[in-house]
């Protein structure tokens, strides 16, 4: 078998790299471990680009928030992630949430149907002499991440990711719950909510104190959190009314048996097409299994839940990208590769799948024999991007997600409620020149009608 590339890993990053290059009329080698002998201790199947844990790709808002400018860029760059995204997408207010069995089964046909991808179902536990991305993710194999550790001469970090659970609709109490979305945005009805008084929320918080905990094995005892994805009894050992202002914040939700806003909620997100599956909003756990079913029936509304699936813990790894990548995310001591996705330590799925994007390009241009420069600092993906590879400070590097805090400032002094705009309005200029300066790719995805924003607070959905 011939191929110009090798890309190591089928999860978005490496999925969306694959995409990119392939559509830049190069054949591509797509080695994915599941599917064959091998499996991680997060996925569930053999499809490419599977959701491990929510099925939210957070807000499409790209107007006022980052990740949603994050989402129309990879759109004009025609992103697989994004098209499949949108063709797949459920009901989830400001945000794009996504029926996850259906999406990376679009994912999946999508590669395997196109002429210049070969996807072989195999574990790689040594890293390719030749051109190659690594898109392993943050579960990458220990055979493999050893070569990584021997190629960086750095040990990978690591950090801990928990899933939340998912519970089947019709066991849900609608006398007690009731469809809204925060503020009414989407369609207004895009959640389920189960509302608290305060001496519920009291109780509940002390069952997640109490609750028992998964052990850990001794090569996890020293794994910090991401803060992106906190336990929710992790949260609740922080403080009383951490939970209360986080995931289960009520503001903006009105108890239609009350008329007021309730002391806190606790909210599910459709997790597939069908409606049939629902996600709770913010509870990715350690608790055991038998304590999450006790703990979270005490919840009003799902007393008699019945779980698809309950929530669980793995631990990630990433490498010091900052010390060890250049601009166009190869490896400085072995510039044939380049890294992609959760490894680099971003954040997210559409973070992971926007570096697979840039790899992808990078690498598509360098094999063809042009250049293209990093896109624009002020757009989100050269944002994200040079935070990756260089702007953030290596010793401290932690996962992160897209944010505004990455753009360069708005220079002057500005209005806060205005500020936003202004990021985004910025990166719109920026973005049409460099992508000019690209060599042919896939075609755009066409943009949703863009999300308008309200005056009220904006619902910032919980990836996770």
């Amino acid at each position: 078998m011939t191929y110009d590339i090798h890309v190591i890993g089928g999860g978005l990053a490496g999925s969306e790299a694959a995409w990119q290059l392939a559509e830049a009329g190069l054949q591509v080698r797509l080695s994915e471990m599941r599917g064959g002998a091998d499996t991680t201790p997060a996925h569930h199947g053999g499809d490419l680009a599977e959701l491990v844990c929510s099925n939210s790709f957070r807000s499409d808002d790209a107007t006022s928030n980052a990740v949603g400018l994050l989402h129309q860029e990879m759109r004009a760059l025609g992103s697989i992630i994004m098209a499949k995204g949108d063709t797949h997408a459920v009901p989830a207010g400001s945000a794009l949430a996504v029926d996850r069995d259906g999406f990376s089964g679009g994912v999946t046909a999508a590669l395997e149907a196109h002429p210049n991808i070969t996807i072989v179902r195999e574990r790689i536990d040594a890293l390719p002499e030749g051109p190659a991305i690594i898109a392993t993710g943050p579960l990458t194999a220990p055979s493999l991440a050893g070569g990584i550790g021997e190629a960086t001469g750095a040990e990978a970090l690591a950090f801990f990711d928990a899933i939340a659970p998912i519970v089947h609709r019709e066991s849900i109490d609608m006398d007690v719950a009731w469809f809204q979305s925060r503020w009414n945005k989407g369609t207004g009805k895009d959640y389920i909510n189960c509302p608290m008084d305060k001496d519920q929320y009291l109780a509940f918080h002390q069952a997640l104190l109490d609750g028992e905990k998964t052990e850990f094995r001794e090569w996890e005892k020293n794994t910090p959190y991401f803060d992106g994805c906190m336990p929710v009894e992790v949260m609740a050992e922080r403080g009383v009314e951490t939970l209360r202002f986080g995931p289960m914040k009520g503001v903006g939700l009105d108890d239609p048996r009350t008329g007021r806003w309730p002391y806190a909620v606790v909210q599910l997100r459709q997790d597939n097409a069908a409606g049939t599956l629902w996600n709770i909003v913010g509870f990715q756990t350690k608790l055991k299994y038998a304590e999450q079913i006790r703990i979270f029936r005490t919840i009003p509304g799902l007393e008699k839940a019945e779980f698809a699936r309950l929530g669980g813990l793995h631990r990630n790894t990433f490498i010091r990208s900052p010390d060890l990548l250049d601009a166009t995310l190869r490896l400085k001591s072995r510039p044939n590769l380049r890294f992609a996705g959760q490894i680099t330590g971003c954040e997210g799925y559409i973070e992971s799948a926007a570096i697979g994007l840039l790899a992808g390009r990078f690498a598509a241009a360098e094999l063809t024999g042009k250049t293209i420069a990093p896109p624009p600092v002020e757009t989100a993906l050269g944002a994200l991007l040079g935070h990756i590879t260089g702007l953030a400070e290596a010793e401290t590097y932690q996962p992160m997600n897209v944010n505004f805090g990455l753009f360069p400032p708005i220079p002057g002094r500005t209005k806060k409620a205005d500020r936003k705009k202004m990021y985004t309005d910025r990166a719109r200029e920026a973005l049409p020149g460099w992508l000019n300066s690209l060599p042919p790719g896939p075609p755009p995805v066409p943009q949703p009608v863009p999300f308008v924003p309200e005056d009220s607070p904006a619902e910032q959905p919980v990836d996770a």
